[in-house]
């Protein structure tokens, strides 16, 4: 079909602007309203699949939930959504969620997920940078089924911990390190 590895790469470009700029259209239309409730109902999701979600967010400092992050990829890819930090009940600042990568790289799907900030350190760090680097700055640990299960109050030493949850569509693994995380307004 391609003749020259021009024209596959043409096209590989051009399908990964295409599925660019339909991610970033759909991800930043929803107002402060409708990113409050997705967040609140996507809370619920998590607290009913990982119960330990639910324990940990009695004593989290601040909850910075994504209900909805759009991944996709052809070589060349890319995720955004957009969240808010909740400080107990009340929202607090609203952030978006932005990543990119490259290689071996095909599919979209969708997914959330709620990073529970343990101590005032991490959430003034959120507060305070220009934009946070998740692998930089506090610690932050994916939990997974393994983790869930062994995690308690009395095990909480980090400064954060991640869930993802809610994954639809089809592409290979799922992960928030290199992830970039801004405030933005709403």
């Amino acid at each position: 079909m391609y003749r020259t590895p021009n024209r596959l790469l043409t096209f590989l470009i051009a399908m990964t602007s295409i599925v660019s700029m339909t991610v970033l259209s759909q991800a930043g239309a929803a107002t402060a309203e409708d990113l409050d409730r997705d967040s609140r109902e996507a809370l619920q999701t998590l607290y009913k699949a990982e119960p330990v979600a639910e324990t940990l967010s009695h004593s989290a400092k601040a909850i910075l939930v994504f209900p909805n992050v759009i991944k996709a990829g052809l070589v060349f890819g890319g995720s955004y959504g957009e969240g808010e930090l909740i400080k107990g009940s009340k929202v607090v600042d609203y952030y978006n969620s932005v990543s990119g990568s490259w290689g071996l790289q095909i599919g979209a799907q969708s997914y959330g997920y709620a990073v529970f900030l343990m101590t005032e350190k991490a959430v003034n760090y959120l507060e305070k940078s220009k934009g946070w680097e998740i692998g930089t700055g506090p610690t932050v640990v994916v939990v997974n089924e393994g983790i869930a299960k062994n995690l308690s109050s009395s095990t909480l030493k980090n400064d954060a911990y991640a869930f993802i949850f809610s994954q639809q569509g089809l592409m290979a693994g799922v992960s928030i390190e290199g992830t970039k995380i801004s405030r933005i307004n709403r």
